[in-house]
Protein backbone atom coordinates (compact mmCIF):
# COMPACT_ATOMS: atom_id res chain seq x y z
CA UNK A 1 0.00 0.00 0.00
CA UNK A 2 0.99 3.76 -0.92
CA UNK A 3 1.85 5.79 1.97
CA UNK A 4 3.61 9.25 2.38
CA UNK A 5 7.17 8.53 3.30
CA UNK A 6 7.50 10.57 6.79
CA UNK A 7 4.51 8.46 8.00
CA UNK A 8 6.14 5.48 6.89
CA UNK A 9 9.48 6.59 8.78
CA UNK A 10 7.68 7.37 11.57
CA UNK A 11 5.52 4.32 12.25
CA UNK A 12 9.03 2.53 12.04
CA UNK A 13 10.40 4.58 15.12
CA UNK A 14 13.41 5.87 13.40
CA UNK A 15 12.04 9.68 14.28
CA UNK A 16 8.55 11.81 14.35
CA UNK A 17 6.95 12.30 11.86
CA UNK A 18 7.93 16.66 11.65
CA UNK A 19 11.55 15.03 12.23
CA UNK A 20 10.91 12.77 8.72
CA UNK A 21 9.75 15.40 6.92
CA UNK A 22 12.95 17.52 7.46
CA UNK A 23 15.05 14.39 6.85
CA UNK A 24 13.11 14.43 3.11
CA UNK A 25 13.44 17.92 3.02
CA UNK A 26 17.44 17.53 3.61
CA UNK A 27 18.01 14.56 1.24
CA UNK A 28 18.43 12.22 4.19
CA UNK A 29 15.50 9.87 2.49
CA UNK A 30 16.05 7.19 -0.31
CA UNK A 31 13.77 5.13 -1.88
CA UNK A 32 15.36 2.38 -3.77
CA UNK A 33 18.76 4.32 -3.55
CA UNK A 34 17.18 7.63 -5.16
CA UNK A 35 17.14 10.42 -2.70
CA UNK A 36 13.80 12.06 -2.13
CA UNK A 37 13.17 15.53 -1.15
CA UNK A 38 9.96 15.94 -2.15
CA UNK A 39 7.24 15.85 0.99
CA UNK A 40 3.98 14.40 -1.14
CA UNK A 41 5.97 11.01 -2.15
CA UNK A 42 4.26 7.93 -1.54
CA UNK A 43 6.28 4.69 -0.83
CA UNK A 44 5.62 0.73 -0.43
CA UNK A 45 7.06 -0.29 3.06
CA UNK A 46 6.25 -3.87 1.79
CA UNK A 47 7.84 -3.52 -1.33
CA UNK A 48 10.52 -0.43 -1.71
CA UNK A 49 13.72 0.08 -0.32
CA UNK A 50 13.60 3.06 2.13
CA UNK A 51 16.37 4.39 4.07
CA UNK A 52 16.08 7.39 6.41
CA UNK A 53 19.34 8.88 7.91
CA UNK A 54 21.15 5.78 6.83
CA UNK A 55 18.85 3.30 8.71
CA UNK A 56 16.87 0.93 6.40
CA UNK A 57 13.15 1.22 7.30
CA UNK A 58 12.42 -2.10 8.48
CA UNK A 59 8.48 -3.26 7.08
CA UNK A 60 7.73 -5.61 10.22
CA UNK A 61 5.68 -4.52 12.71
CA UNK A 62 7.08 -4.27 16.72
CA UNK A 63 5.19 -3.49 19.85
CA UNK A 64 3.83 0.40 20.36
CA UNK A 65 5.85 1.50 23.38
CA UNK A 66 4.19 4.57 25.27
CA UNK A 67 7.03 6.37 27.83
CA UNK A 68 6.43 8.49 30.95
CA UNK A 69 9.40 10.29 31.67
CA UNK A 70 10.18 12.54 34.50
CA UNK A 71 13.25 14.83 33.04
CA UNK A 72 15.81 16.04 35.12
CA UNK A 73 17.01 19.59 34.30
CA UNK A 74 19.65 19.93 32.55
CA UNK A 75 18.88 17.61 30.04
CA UNK A 76 18.27 17.63 26.65
CA UNK A 77 14.45 16.73 25.47
CA UNK A 78 15.98 14.79 22.48
CA UNK A 79 17.96 11.77 21.54
CA UNK A 80 20.85 13.16 21.29
CA UNK A 81 22.69 16.63 21.37
CA UNK A 82 24.99 17.97 19.07
CA UNK A 83 26.64 19.81 21.79
CA UNK A 84 27.42 16.62 23.93
CA UNK A 85 24.93 17.28 26.64
CA UNK A 86 22.87 14.65 28.90
CA UNK A 87 19.48 13.66 26.57
CA UNK A 88 16.64 11.19 27.05
CA UNK A 89 18.83 8.66 26.07
CA UNK A 90 20.83 8.75 29.48
CA UNK A 91 17.31 7.86 31.14
CA UNK A 92 16.37 5.05 28.66
CA UNK A 93 19.12 2.64 29.15
CA UNK A 94 18.18 -1.30 28.50
CA UNK A 95 15.06 0.08 26.75
CA UNK A 96 15.15 -2.39 23.66
CA UNK A 97 13.14 -0.11 21.28
CA UNK A 98 13.58 3.31 19.53
CA UNK A 99 11.46 5.86 20.97
CA UNK A 100 11.43 9.31 20.49
CA UNK A 101 9.76 12.04 22.85
CA UNK A 102 6.67 14.21 21.92
CA UNK A 103 6.92 17.96 21.93
CA UNK A 104 9.79 19.38 24.19
CA UNK A 105 10.50 20.43 27.18
CA UNK A 106 13.42 23.33 28.25
CA UNK A 107 16.42 22.29 29.04
CA UNK A 108 15.85 23.87 32.54
CA UNK A 109 13.36 22.61 33.31
CA UNK A 110 11.95 19.00 34.73
CA UNK A 111 9.25 17.22 34.64
CA UNK A 112 6.84 14.83 32.10
CA UNK A 113 7.62 13.74 29.10
CA UNK A 114 5.99 11.29 26.97
CA UNK A 115 7.76 9.48 24.52
CA UNK A 116 6.46 6.37 21.72
CA UNK A 117 7.52 4.76 18.55
CA UNK A 118 3.60 5.21 17.45
CA UNK A 119 3.97 7.86 14.53
CA UNK A 120 0.66 7.98 14.25
CA UNK A 121 -0.33 9.13 17.89
CA UNK A 122 2.77 11.22 18.27
CA UNK A 123 1.64 13.07 14.84
CA UNK A 124 -1.59 13.82 15.95
CA UNK A 125 -0.64 14.98 19.67
CA UNK A 126 2.08 17.71 17.65
CA UNK A 127 -0.42 18.81 15.58
CA UNK A 128 -2.67 19.70 18.44
CA UNK A 129 -0.24 20.44 20.91
CA UNK A 130 -1.07 24.18 21.43
CA UNK A 131 -4.49 22.92 22.80
CA UNK A 132 -3.46 20.25 24.56
CA UNK A 133 -3.91 21.14 28.76
CA UNK A 134 -0.60 21.13 30.49
CA UNK A 135 -0.07 21.17 34.22
CA UNK A 136 3.05 23.40 35.66
CA UNK A 137 4.57 23.52 39.48
CA UNK A 138 6.12 26.87 38.86
CA UNK A 139 8.51 28.30 41.62
CA UNK A 140 9.08 32.52 41.88
CA UNK A 141 10.48 34.62 43.40
CA UNK A 142 8.78 36.21 46.55
CA UNK A 143 5.09 35.41 47.04
CA UNK A 144 1.81 35.90 45.22
CA UNK A 145 -1.72 36.57 46.49
CA UNK A 146 -5.38 35.15 46.01
CA UNK A 147 -5.76 38.66 44.22
CA UNK A 148 -3.01 37.96 42.20
CA UNK A 149 -3.35 34.71 41.07
CA UNK A 150 -6.52 35.71 40.21
CA UNK A 151 -5.91 38.27 38.08
CA UNK A 152 -2.90 36.96 36.29
CA UNK A 153 -5.12 33.74 35.65
CA UNK A 154 -7.48 35.83 33.53
CA UNK A 155 -4.48 37.91 31.78
CA UNK A 156 -3.14 34.58 30.60
CA UNK A 157 -6.48 32.43 30.60
CA UNK A 158 -5.17 30.07 33.21
CA UNK A 159 -5.91 28.93 36.51
CA UNK A 160 -3.90 28.98 38.80
CA UNK A 161 -3.27 28.43 42.45
CA UNK A 162 -1.13 27.85 45.60
CA UNK A 163 0.62 24.30 46.43
CA UNK A 164 2.01 22.83 48.87
CA UNK A 165 5.56 24.25 49.52
CA UNK A 166 7.79 21.30 49.35
CA UNK A 167 10.96 22.92 50.31
CA UNK A 168 9.44 25.72 53.08
CA UNK A 169 9.90 25.68 56.11
CA UNK A 170 5.97 26.68 57.39
CA UNK A 171 4.80 29.49 56.24
CA UNK A 172 8.25 31.07 56.04
CA UNK A 173 9.31 30.23 52.94
CA UNK A 174 11.28 33.21 50.58
CA UNK A 175 9.99 32.01 47.50
CA UNK A 176 6.48 30.02 46.38
CA UNK A 177 5.38 27.21 44.17
CA UNK A 178 2.25 27.74 42.58
CA UNK A 179 0.01 25.25 40.22
CA UNK A 180 -0.74 26.41 36.65
CA UNK A 181 -3.04 24.52 34.19
CA UNK A 182 -2.77 26.16 30.86
CA UNK A 183 -2.14 25.53 26.79
CA UNK A 184 1.63 25.48 26.15
CA UNK A 185 1.70 28.35 24.14
CA UNK A 186 0.70 30.64 27.07
CA UNK A 187 3.82 29.83 28.67
CA UNK A 188 5.98 32.66 27.36
CA UNK A 189 2.97 34.83 28.62
CA UNK A 190 3.18 33.58 32.07
CA UNK A 191 6.53 34.51 32.22
CA UNK A 192 6.27 37.42 30.81
CA UNK A 193 3.54 38.50 33.43
CA UNK A 194 5.03 37.43 36.23
CA UNK A 195 8.54 39.39 35.42
CA UNK A 196 6.52 42.16 35.11
CA UNK A 197 4.77 41.91 38.58
CA UNK A 198 8.89 41.24 39.80
CA UNK A 199 8.24 37.62 40.66
CA UNK A 200 10.17 36.02 37.96
CA UNK A 201 10.40 32.31 37.56
CA UNK A 202 12.81 30.33 39.15
CA UNK A 203 11.89 26.97 38.34
CA UNK A 204 9.44 25.21 36.22
CA UNK A 205 8.31 21.21 36.28
CA UNK A 206 5.57 19.88 34.30
CA UNK A 207 3.26 17.25 36.30
CA UNK A 208 0.62 16.74 33.58
CA UNK A 209 -0.09 16.56 29.50
CA UNK A 210 -3.83 15.85 28.57
CA UNK A 211 -4.60 12.92 30.93
CA UNK A 212 -1.17 11.77 31.96
CA UNK A 213 0.90 12.91 34.63
CA UNK A 214 4.32 12.36 36.38
CA UNK A 215 3.30 11.63 39.91
CA UNK A 216 4.93 8.72 41.33
CA UNK A 217 7.70 8.45 38.81
CA UNK A 218 10.99 9.58 40.30
CA UNK A 219 13.19 11.75 38.75
CA UNK A 220 15.56 10.77 35.97
CA UNK A 221 13.17 7.61 35.68
CA UNK A 222 10.14 6.06 33.65
CA UNK A 223 7.39 4.01 33.34
CA UNK A 224 5.81 2.15 30.12
CA UNK A 225 2.11 3.25 30.07
CA UNK A 226 -0.65 0.78 29.40
CA UNK A 227 -2.52 0.37 26.01
CA UNK A 228 -5.73 1.46 27.44
CA UNK A 229 -3.78 4.49 28.94
CA UNK A 230 -2.31 5.56 25.50
CA UNK A 231 -5.89 5.20 24.10
CA UNK A 232 -7.02 7.63 26.86
CA UNK A 233 -4.54 10.32 25.28
CA UNK A 234 -5.37 9.24 21.79
CA UNK A 235 -9.17 9.90 22.14
CA UNK A 236 -8.14 13.01 24.38
CA UNK A 237 -5.95 14.36 21.41
CA UNK A 238 -9.26 13.33 18.74
CA UNK A 239 -11.64 15.34 21.38
CA UNK A 240 -9.48 18.27 20.90
CA UNK A 241 -9.43 18.12 17.28
CA UNK A 242 -12.77 17.89 16.68
CA UNK A 243 -12.82 21.01 18.92
CA UNK A 244 -10.08 22.44 17.04
CA UNK A 245 -12.46 21.84 13.56
CA UNK A 246 -15.89 22.92 15.29
CA UNK A 247 -14.47 26.55 16.12
CA UNK A 248 -13.28 26.86 12.73
CA UNK A 249 -16.18 26.17 11.26
CA UNK A 250 -18.12 29.41 13.16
Amino acid sequence: MQERLQKIIARAGIASRRHAELLIASGQVRVNGRVVKELGTKADATKDRIEAAGRVVETKEGRRVYILLNKPPEVVSAMADPEGRKTLRNCLRGLPERVFPVGNLEYAASGLVFLTNDGDLAADMLKNWARLEQVYHVKVKGMLTLADLERLGKEIDAKMQTVRQPDATRGRAANYWYEVRMRDSKKEELRRALFKEKHPVEKLKRIGLGPLTVEGIPRGRYRLIEQKEAEKLRKRTSAVKETKRFSGAR
